[in-house]
């Protein structure tokens, strides 16, 4: 399909980075907080890291559909309901245009707000999920276009790489809160009384570190979504010959300010939109560390095409 077969293999590439970093980090940060808690059980808390690390790669590959559905509230779309019906028909229409092995499932999240996402690890394991707000607010061409950016996200395996991110950086924030705690109510102070030097400053690098951990993941998880809403705009108006759609369903999305408080920032990235309607319409550094980059920017690529 228009020669994406570079942007899969990258994409496969780019998981497999992303699992090998978050197994590294989290074993840094096991040894830091082992360190500074205790050094006798360092090791010990090394091998659970590396427990924690293979768990959650696993979570995150096998089951982040399920996981990141359940924490959004997404359901099957019901085939008696006529505007869900549509949803149905339109995703395995786009699947013949651009011949995914599989069908996606269409799940329906109860919320106003306008947004729309995709996930899964393959093509045969994927699904599209869209609010009922913007099932009322788009016309056919407009769904459609919103439709194709998510399949295109499918197929070039977007889907693999960005749910496991998600679901890893949900982890590091989860570990990270842990081990903070233990070792602020815990091992910290007791390092700190055998050793009032060395171990007292090791104690508050492993603080400091514990609370960067979150902030550090998330900056991974924006500067792998950013570009690739681009790719899959571009793709979904090869596939519906039609910018306009897309382009006006952008539009809507902008101008609604309904936002999704439901939505965990760790999953933020997969929306088409910022779920909780942040805008990167401002300058500097906060525009380029924003999870997606401005809609005016995407709006104004689709009027090139």
């Amino acid at each position: 399909m228009y020669g994406f077969e570079a942007q899969i293999a990258a994409n496969k590439l780019k998981t497999f980075g992303v699992v090998l970093g978050f197994t590294l980090f989290i074993l840094i940060l096991g040894y830091t907080v082992g360190e500074a808690f205790s050094p006798d059980l360092t090791y010990t808390i090394l091998t659970g890291c590396m427990v924690f690390a293979i768990f959650g790669t696993g979570l995150g590959y096998w089951y982040s559909d399920r996981i990141i559905t359940a924490m959004v509230g997404a359901r099957p779309a019901n085939p008696h309901i006529y505007r869900e019906r549509f949803l149905i028909d339109s995703i395995e229409g786009l699947v013949l245009a651009c011949g995914l092995p599989a069908i996606p499932k269409a799940y329906v999240i109860d919320s106003p707000a306008m947004n729309a996402f995709a996930t899964g690890r393959d093509p045969q394991h994927s699904l599209i999920a869209v609010t009922t707000g913007l099932l009322d607010a788009l016309d056919r061409q407009e769904l459609e276009g919103v439709l194709a950016h998510e399949m295109s996200h499918i197929y070039n395996r977007d889907i693999m790489l960005m749910g496991v991110a998600a679901i890893l950086v949900g982890g590091i924030a989860m570990f990270s809160h842990v081990m903070t705690r233990m070792l602020w109510y815990g091992g910290g102070g007791r390092r700190r009384d055998n050793d009032s030097g060395g171990g007292g400053a090791l104690a508050l690098i492993g603080i400091v570190f514990l609370i960067l951990a979150p902030i550090f993941a998330n900056l991974l998880n924006l500067m792998l979504s950013r570009k690739r809403e681009f790719l899959a705009d571009a793709t979904a108006v090869k596939l519906t010959r039609n910018p306009e759609g897309l382009k006006n369903a952008l539009l809507k999305i902008s101008h609604s300010s309904e936002p999704m408080p439901e939505v965990e920032q760790e999953l933020s990235a997969l929306f088409i939109d910022h779920p909780q309607k942040k805008r990167s319409a401002m300058g500097g550094l906060a525009a380029m560390l924003a999870t997606h980059p401005p809609i005016e920017a995407r709006i104004a690529a689709l009027e090139r095409m």
